[in-house]
């Protein structure tokens, strides 16, 4: 298992190199900016809260997703809403991220040690990738450098994937972004960790589609233990897989048993297109793992923000 994890490391580090100075990015950015701390600090932070709430990691996770999702990994969905202005974190589609406190204190702990240097996005990025690691998965070096936007509006919400996209629908959304459909179906995997809330897969329970009442990809004991989740309203919450805090390959195993609580999570093994990509990563953990952290990169790059088309924020919950 060292051994593995070891080459896993090895060869992320080799991508990272290939593409060091990618958009203005790169590996030792703080250490060239006097901060050279600032991973440390945010690991050491991250460590301390998983260690009272592991249950933190997937928000973490879900955080950074939704960030680059819109308009870039540019800080976005940490921006408060304003009275002239409803901002992405009031949106419905992220109304269950959480985890906002701990970016709050690690942004405090770097703007005491130095101010004005690291950047809310470079901190969401940190962030997830660490929480990944100590959920039980890889770890990946990134290059730091992002700029904080300064735009944050509900609308732009819309370019994130809702649970009932199909995966034709998934493949040409993550496409527009430019990643593969491999790359898609990795970052699905994130669903290893964490919660979906019944308002996000009732519609597979009830008047599903004129033929069937049921969802029919699901198995029984699923559609069984989604209706008792709901029974307790839309609120409340089903574990994506069955370990819910470990960052494994079990989502990948479940949507063989087809026992995804999500549509757009099952619909990956319902495809022709998906469904080999998915049996990889169910008999190869360390597939899922490489692929997986590639794809993490990838997605670190969308749309970054640099020079005077960002700031570093001294609040992460607003403009400077």
């Amino acid at each position: 298992m060292v051994v593995s994890k070891f080459f896993d490391l090895l060869m992320v580090m080799l991508f990272c190199g290939l593409m060091i100075g990618v958009n203005g990015l790169s590996m030792d950015y703080y250490m060239m900016r006097r901060c050279p701390f600032a991973e440390i600090i945010v690991r050491n932070k991250v460590t301390s809260a998983l260690q009272d709430d592991p249950t933190l990691a997937a928000p973490l996770l879900r955080l950074h997703f939704h960030d680059c999702f819109v308009q870039g990994c540019d800080g976005s969905v940490l921006l408060d809403s304003t009275k002239d202005n409803t901002a992405e974190k009031d949106s419905p589609a992220n109304l269950s991220l959480r985890g906002y406190e701990l970016i709050d204190d690690i942004k405090d702990e770097l703007e005491n040690q130095c101010p004005g240097v690291v950047s809310c996005a470079d901190i969401l990025a940190m962030t997830a990738r660490d929480a990944v690691f100590l959920a039980g998965g890889p770890f990946y070096p990134i290059q730091n450098g992002r700029r904080d936007g300064r735009r944050s509006k509900i609308e732009d919400t819309r370019s994130l994937p809702p649970p009932f996209f199909n995966s034709t629908e998934l493949i040409n959304l993550f496409g527009n972004l430019g990643f593969s459909v491999r790359d898609m179906v990795a970052l699905s995997g994130a669903h290893t960790i964490g919660v979906a809330r019944c308002s996000s897969f009732k519609a597979r329970l009830s008047n599903f589609d004129s033929t069937h009442d049921m969802d029919p990809s699901m198995n029984v004991n699923l559609a069984k233990a989604l209706s008792r989740t709901c029974a307790a309203g839309d609120r409340a919450e089903q574990p994506l897989d069955p370990s819910r805090n470990t960052f494994d390959n079990a989502y990948f195993i479940a949507l063989q048993q087809r026992a995804g609580v999500l549509f757009s999570d099952q619909s990956l093994f319902s495809s022709p297109r998906t469904r080999p990509i998915v049996n990889d990563y169910a008999m190869n953990e360390a597939m899922f793992a490489m692929d997986f952290q590639l794809a993490m990169q990838k997605m670190s790059f969308l749309n970054v923000k640099e020079g005077y088309a960002g700031e570093v924020r001294q609040n992460c919950r607003r403009i400077n």
